[in-house]
């Protein structure tokens, strides 16, 4: 008979998750380089990465019963559409939220654990949770930290997510991944447009568009704002580009397929969107955490970036936003738009029809 272990990880496997494996519930094991990682100020205004900084030494701050860490990952990627992209969305963020997905499977199969082992307490946690979450998993086997930071696999590449559930219960570890696969490649470092890498496996998360476009609350600086590019929210480059993924396969969850109206957003329409306009188009998907004025931020950088004119009105009607921030990036696009549009003149000093009031 299979022992409660090989069958949890089995039942892990039908409910969908393409990665299983088991870690000692022992206190994490880059505790110290997350301390000296925000001791740099790396975290930029991310406040609950310091506030919660302590709990995630030992994950007996989630579970103070817990024995062992089973790691769980999901696979999100999918073919790209072929239509023309006016705002890019970072691939996790284009199919339903992930947290509803994985807490769903993590509850599922505590219960089947519980069913299995009655009494068991557990719980499962996603990303909310003061967890190292890559950490853990490659304490599990699933993967070794790449260069940009992120949990790389030889079969899934980097595109999944990752998912805990904490047992109070002894079950036999997994082999941690001692080993690193990126050798002398560098190709994740040298495609990012914002160069926030600081180094091999430290990401300057101030400089990283994903953080500008999604956790920073304040003004994007403008020395960031021409790299940031046609981003929307989130960033794939360092993903793309690693040679791990050019195989990896697709997903196979129905709901983190990508939506078509998440493929190829429109930055005009966005930017013209009221608060409730904005909660009924994004609601069950991840671009909420950017909330309405960080959204239509990000959309007036998109439009200063692409430089075209026929954004000018809907980039002018946005100077009347109750929101200060969106105010502030839509007078930026303007004025670069503008600036360009002169640079390209015949050198008679008009502008074309287009821009001009």
């Amino acid at each position: 008979m299979s022992s409660l272990a090989e069958r949890l990880k089995e039942n892990g496997r039908s409910l969908g998750f393409e990665l299983i494996g088991i870690a000692p519930a022992t206190p994490a094991d880059s505790f110290d380089r997350l301390q000296d990682w925000l001791a740099r100020g790396c975290a930029g205004e991310m406040a609950y990465m310091h506030q919660h900084a302590a709990a995630r030494r030992d994950p007996t701050s989630i579970l103070t019963s817990v024995r062992s860490v089973v790691m769980v990952g999901m696979n999100y990627a999918a073919s790209l559409g072929c239509g023309p992209v006016k705002a890019r969305v970072a691939r996790y963020a284009q199919g339903a939220d992930y947290h509803e997905v994985l807490w769903d499977k993590l509850n599922r199969l505590l219960a089947w654990v519980q069913t299995e082992a009655p009494g068991c307490q557990g719980r499962g946690v996603v990303d909310t949770a003061p967890l190292l979450e890559r950490d853990f998993a490659r304490r599990a086997g699933l993967g070794w930290f790449g260069k940009n930071t992120m949990l790389l696999n030889k079969r899934q590449g980097s595109y999944f997510f990752l998912g805990a559930l904490l047992l109070d219960l002894d079950l036999p570890a997994d082999a941690p991944h001692a080993t690193s696969h990126c050798g002398t490649c560098t190709a994740c470092l040298d495609a990012c447009p914002t160069q926030a890498f600081v180094a091999p496996g430290m990401l300057d998360a101030r400089r990283c568009i994903s953080y500008l476009t999604i956790e920073l609350r304040s003004p994007i600086p403008e020395d960031l704002r021409a790299p940031t590019g046609d981003w929307l929210f989130g960033c794939d480059i360092c993903q793309e580009v690693c040679p791990w993924n050019r195989r990896a396969p697709g997903t196979r969850e129905p709901a983190l397929q990508p939506r078509s109206e998440l493929e190829a957003i429109d930055p005009i329409t966005v930017l013209g969107l009221s608060a409730a306009e904005f909660r009924a188009r994004f609601r069950g998907t991840a671009l909420l955490r950017a909330r309405r004025r960080g959204l239509l931020r990000n959309a007036a950088i998109v439009l200063g970036n692409a430089g075209d004119p026929a954004a000018l009105p809907a980039l002018r009607r946005a100077l009347e936003d109750e929101e200060s921030l969106v105010r502030e990036a839509a007078a930026w696009a303007i004025a670069r738009i503008l600036a360009e549009n002169r640079a390209r003149d015949d050198g008679s000093g008009n502008l074309p029809g287009p821009v001009a009031d």
